[in-house]
This record gives C-alpha cells, sequence and structure tokens, in this order.
C-alpha cells in the first residue's frame, strides 16, 4: 500500500495538472470504486460537476481534492493499486479505468481513477474549518507536516505502553509511515521493531523522528517506491526509492552497516526486516 512519500508524490502532481481546473461532468465505470460515497455513484458524479478543485491536500496517505466554495471534498485512499492519473482525451482507457473526471477547458487532459484491486476509492465529504475531510478527523498529522509536535509525540508513546513499530504504524498517534519506511527508519535509528515504547528517552525519539524525516524525504527525492506497476505518479512513472532501501526486502543480504545476513521475521500479516547485531531485540525480563 502506497505510504506518505508515494501519496505526497501523487498530490504534487495532482496540484501541478489538477488544481484550479472545473469539473465538466465525471463519469463513474464501476461503482465499487465510490461505494463509501453512501449516496451512489450517480449522486457523486452530479456533486462533481460545475466545480472547481482548490489546491489537493493530504494528511497521512490520504489526499483529498477541495471543491472551492462547497465546505466539501472528494477524498481519494490508494488502498493496494488505486492510480490518479492524468492522461489526454484521446488515450484509450485503461483496462482497471474506475472513474474519469473530464474538465471544462481545452487543456486536453482528465483525471483517471485506476485500481485493478478496488480496495481503494473515492468519496465526497464535508470539510471542517481548517478544510479537513470530517471523515478522517481522528487521522494524526504526519512527520512531514511543520505542525506535527515531537514533543506531544514522545509522551504519547510513553504512555501507549506498546512496542515501537505499532507505535509507528498506529495512525492515531503519527500518519503516514507504513511497513517499508517503519522498517527503514527502524534500521537507521539501531532499534529493533519490538523495542517497548516506555524505554524510549526523549533523546532516543528525537532521533527517530529524524531518521522517518530523512528516509521519507529521500523516498520523495526519487518518486517513492515502487516494487511493482501498481505504484506510479499522475503521469504514470514508477519511483526509485526501492534501489535506496537497507532494511525492507533485503532478507539474507548483508547489512550495510555491518555485514550480517538480514532477517526477516512475521509480523502482524506483515513482515518485518532488521538486522540481528545492529538491532538488538529487546531483552525479555522473567
Amino acid at each position: 500500500m502506497p505510504e506518505l512519500p508515494e501519496v505526497e508524490v501523487v498530490r504534487r502532481g495532482l496540484e501541478r495538472w489538477v488544481a484550479h481546473r472545473t469539473v465538466a461532468d465525471a463519469e463513474v465505470l464501476h461503482p465499487r470504486a465510490v461505494r463509501r460515497h453512501i449516496a451512489g455513484p450517480d449522486d457523486f458524479a452530479h456533486r462533481l460537476e460545475g466545480h472547481r478543485i482548490g489546491t489537493p491536500s493530504r494528511r497521512g496517505k490520504y489526499l483529498w481534492l477541495p471543491l472551492e466554495d462547497t465546505g466539501q471534498a472528494v477524498l481519494a485512499h490508494l488502498g493496494m493499486s488505486g492510480q490518479l492519473l492524468v492522461q489526454p482525451h484521446e488515450t484509450p482507457a485503461e483496462k482497471h479505468l474506475r472513474v474519469r473526471v473530464r474538465f471544462a477547458d481545452a487543456l486536453g487532459t482528465e483525471l483517471r481513477f485506476v485500481d485493478q484491486r478496488t480496495f481503494g476509492g473515492l468519496s465526497l465529504h464535508d470539510t471542517s474549518a481548517d478544510g479537513l475531510p470530517d471523515v478522517i478527523a481522528h487521522i494524526a498529522r504526519d512527520p512531514l507536516d511543520p505542525l506535527f509536535d515531537d514533543e506531544a509525540f514522545h509522551l504519547a508513546l510513553r504512555r501507549k505502553r506498546t512496542t515501537i513499530k505499532r507505535a509507528l504504524l498506529d495512525q492515531s498517534l503519527i500518519s503516514g509511515v507504513g511497513n517499508i519506511y517503519a522498517d527503514e527508519a527502524l534500521w537507521r535509528a539501531r532499534l529493533h521493531y519490538e523495542r517497548p515504547t516506555a524505554t524510549l528517552t526523549r533523546p532516543r525519539t528525537t532521533e527517530l523522528l529524524g531518521h522517518v524525516r530523512d528516509v521519507m524525504n529521500a523516498a520523495l527525492a526519487v518518486g517513492g517506491t515502487s516494487f511493482d506497476s501498481l505504484y506510479v505518479n499522475v503521469n504514470g512513472e514508477s519511483g526509485y526509492f526501492d534501489r535506496s532501501l537497507d532494511a525492507y526486502g533485503r532478507e539474507g543480504l548483508p547489512c550495510r552497516r555491518c555485514a550480517t545476513p538480514m532477517r526477516r521475521r512475521p509480523w502482524m500479516n506483515r513482515s518485518s526486516y532488521f538486522c540481528p547485531k545492529c538491532q538488538r531485540p529487546p531483552r525479555v525480563t522473567p
């Protein structure tokens, strides 16, 4: 599933190619793509028509397109395979095209939502005074947000009484961090994924957040991480951060610090990748 860097890459593309354009019409080609819009596909398409799209925004893995002067926004969740593509009108429809949005201008491009597995979707929601869709008001700020509170995050870790990777994936504490970037940041910080959060000092939390930000910014610089053709930017291009990963997917390969073979362990229906020497497991107290 796309994490913060991948979603931010898409958001930036939408800001360049879609912001401040007026919707001429929308077409829902598969009802599952708008299943979270309770009023149904026809209502979704009708409510977009004639409205101007504002500057796309993001929180964590969610992005949205505000409809100017309506107090509403189109919320997009990419799921496992969702793609928001800006395509010329004449480009043949993709096999898994689910929603098409045409604009009332002469630029010659349209917005398409393509989703092979249909786990993602689009929906229309009311927004709060700060423009945040109401259904994601519980999602915490992400570490690249200028308003993210490092001290509050540290205190929340101490109170949570959980393990550090679970905390990094808890969207009520910090948003946008998924399995890939959690493993990468923990490797950089030399922290085992089962390290209890109650043992983290303020300096260690600060160091970890620094690594989270560094790895996400590095991924952003090369377009995010693409392991297959399902994640692409709005122009259909893949990201290249998979070539720079230090931990994720490197089972059996030498640690880039100490040359110890990297390990993989099953973890919450996922996998955790770590160095058994650099990231010592926590001691188990009797």
